[in-house]
């Protein structure tokens, strides 16, 4: 998990992903020192206890950025809906969602004696997200400023489509209440045949176009840290065969990184002889 701020991005927390099966062997487990408390979880249930730590924290909440393993969980995105985290993350163009006027109601019970119904019902099925766009993007897509310019060029923009949407977890259930709204997000470049990103977010729906387009694309500051990450601070060099060592490692990987971060926004600072 990382920060990203306008001057600089930095590590925030690391989790070390265990397959079940090191989980339940105990004589790997001891070779590798894994504490005891240590359990089998899964990528998913590590990122959001990351999130969870750092919500606790006295600092600022930001939006959380990440890929379609996160997208395409209704569950994860419920959960952090309800723990007051926002979040928006990549979404596979077949997912599917219910189109922004799709309406939910109670049906009628079936004759004078059958049981009332209580749970909604959409009044059409859901699409997956690349029809639904192609059948909007005549009307709804407009040209964005998604990152400021360099000192010498032009602000970089593409055409982005917004649209408010409806998910369910297991449709043919319907729903006890109104299904909440989110954002579906699409980058279609002008002179591409298809859209080259999806995004689902729960900002709020007032927010402004450009800054759902500069959170789509941020992710790519990461990217960069990751190069750094390992082609210059050794992230992926690590050779112990402890867990805890791995988390040393991290450690001072991520000191190495802020450091670098700070000398960058003082180049010229007084350096001690």
């Amino acid at each position: 998990m990382h920060a990203v701020g306008a001057r600089g991005t930095v590590p925030l927390g690391w989790a070390l992903y265990l397959p079940e099966e090191w989980c339940e062997d105990l004589r790997r487990r001891a070779k590798a020192k894994i504490p005891e408390g240590v359990e089998f979880k899964t990528k998913l249930q590590l990122g959001q206890e990351l999130l969870e730590r750092a919500g606790s924290w006295d600092i600022k909440r930001a939006p959380v950025l990440g890929d379609e393993a996160y997208g395409k969980n209704t569950q994860l995105r419920q959960d952090l809906d309800e723990t007051a985290f926002q979040y928006l993350f990549s979404i596979d163009k077949t997912a599917s969602v219910f189109a922004p006027d799709t309406v939910f109601s109670l049906p009628e019970r079936a004759g004078q004696t059958g049981r009332s119904r209580t749970r909604l019902r959409p009044d059409r099925k859901p699409e997956p997200v690349q029809k639904l766009i192609e059948r909007l993007a005549s009307e709804h897509l407009q040209t964005v400023t998604f990152r400021d310019a360099p000192e010498d060029g032009e602000p970089l923009t593409s055409r982005f489509l917004f649209a408010r949407v409806k998910a369910l977890k297991r449709r043919g259930n319907g729903a006890e209440e109104e299904p909440r709204e989110e954002w579906l997000i699409c980058d279609w470049p002008d002179g591409q045949e298809q859209p080259t990103g999806y995004w689902i977010s729960n900002l709020p729906a007032d927010t402004p176009p450009e800054q759902l387009a500069r959170l789509a694309r941020m992710r790519w500051k990461i990217e960069l840290d990751y190069k750094q990450l390992k082609g210059e601070l050794g992230l992926d060099h690590y050779e112990g065969r402890s867990y805890l060592g791995w988390y040393h490692h991290t450690a001072l990987v991520t000191a190495a990184h802020g450091f670098l971060t700070l000398e960058r926004l003082h180049p010229f600072h007084q350096r001690p002889a």
